[in-house]
């Protein structure tokens, strides 16, 4: 993977990190294949892109700061290919509702010169 590749993936990774601490789904959602993305979490997969953002706004944007301060850490990359690449990293949301952690695996795609999620695997540490 050129350096150019990983930097961009990181940034779109830091990019969905600030909109969500902004509380903007959008801007979150932006990072994430549109409408076939494929979301794994809870033991199932989840609904399309759509879907998944109603979710989020309907879980978490209640009131200000109730989506909480989302951090993305240890991230590993590795190229699978010139238009894929695979990520894994940990993640670390703390909010009033309850802090989560986990892992997320993620399959990242270049689709029109843009890498986007398109797998998305959510493993929660249970507590």
């Amino acid at each position: 993977m050129s350096n150019t590749d990983q930097d961009v993936i990181r940034t779109v990774i830091a990019d969905m990190q600030a909109a969500w601490n902004r509380a903007d789904f959008h801007g979150y959602m932006a990072g994430f294949a549109n409408p076939d993305v494929i979301f794994v979490s809870r033991g199932r997969i989840q609904k399309d892109w759509q879907a998944t953002l109603e979710h989020y706004i309907a879980d978490y944007g209640g009131s200000p700061g109730s989506q909480g301060e989302l951090a993305f850490t240890n991230i590993r990359i590795e190229m699978l290919a010139p238009d894929a690449a695979q990520l894994i990293s940990d993640y670390k949301l703390v909010r009033p509702a309850g802090n989560q952690t986990g892992v997320n695996t993620r399959l990242m795609r270049k689709r029109d010169g843009k890498w986007v999620i398109a797998l998305n695997h959510v493993s929660q540490i249970e507590r």
